[in-house]
């Protein structure tokens, strides 16, 4: 006869039960790990804008102020607008030759007006030699007349052979089969010193010569130069009442046009062929 087989002991069932019933809880109460924090974020430097230096506008040298004449007598033969505005302000340095084919004439003392032309002449006796340069009175002329309400006057210097850009000499000699003396060709390029009505007269010469007398070494005269000597303008292109530096007339169809830039003259100046400076004039 088959015993019966034994129940397990209610202890041991009822710690089966309990262990069972507690493993969710504990489960449940497992505390998760935080996730990491993100770290603060640094601040990122500003970047600046680069700083952008507008050069200046490079001086106008003589090549370059008979460049912009060129340009603007074109425009006024073809019956367009002379530019120039953008000559405004801009500094000028011009240096041209004098005095190559050796002594002029100069203007009689009682001339009412410079011609604007720089030469050079022997003194008495030859002793001495004499650099002139009277500027003409443009005030009244067709090219300066109305140029601007606050204008008082106006002196004018001619850039002589403006085909040429070089400041030395001409290489080219006159042609011997030409019969004579040439007439030199007029004169069509200039610089108009403007003076205001309410500004300094200083600089202004008022018919009066720029002057210098080239001395010898002790008794001996000064020879005479081989390679000329040299003018030099300096200072800034003004405006007309348009708003232009430059301003062209011409008579006829068949003319070249003739150009004048208004100017402030802060510099006139002799130099030899060397560059050596003779001598200066500040403010006119």
């Amino acid at each position: 006869m088959l015993e019966p087989i034994a129940s397990p002991r209610p202890s041991v069932v009822a710690l089966a039960a309990s262990v069972l019933l507690l493993g969710p809880v504990l489960a449940g109460c497992q505390r998760e790990e935080p996730a990491p924090e993100a770290a603060p974020s640094q601040p990122q430097p500003q970047t600046q804008a680069p700083v952008v230096s507008v050069a200046p506008a490079p001086t106008l040298d003589r090549a370059g102020l008979l460049q912009a004449m060129d340009v603007a007598a074109s425009a006024y033969a073809a019956g367009g607008e002379v530019g120039g505005a953008d000559l405004v302000g801009r500094r000028f340095a011009v240096r041209q030759v004098f005095g190559c084919t050796g002594p002029a004439t100069p203007p009689a003392a009682d001339a009412a007006s410079g011609d604007g032309l720089a030469r050079w002449s022997w003194g008495d006796r030859r002793r001495t030699l004499k650099l002139t340069l009277a500027p003409g009175d443009w005030t009244d002329s067709a090219l300066i007349a109305g140029g601007a309400d606050s204008w008082e006057a106006a002196e004018g210097f001619w850039l002589t052979r403006p085909w040429l850009r070089t400041e030395g000499c001409p290489g080219v000699q006159g042609d011997p089969l030409a019969g004579g003396p040439v007439a030199p060709s007029p004169q069509t390029v200039g610089l108009a010193a403007v003076f205001d009505q309410d500004g300094p007269r200083t600089g202004r010469r008022n018919g009066r010569a720029y002057e210098y007398v080239v001395r010898g070494e002790g008794d001996q005269p000064p020879p005479a130069p081989s390679d000329g000597y040299r003018l030099v303008l300096e200072g800034r292109m003004a405006a007309f009442a348009d708003g232009r530096a430059i301003r062209c007339r011409a008579a006829g169809p068949d003319q070249r046009p003739v150009c004048i830039g208004a100017v402030r003259l802060d510099r006139v100046a002799f130099e030899d062929a060397s560059g050596k400076l003779l001598s200066e004039w500040r403010g006119g």
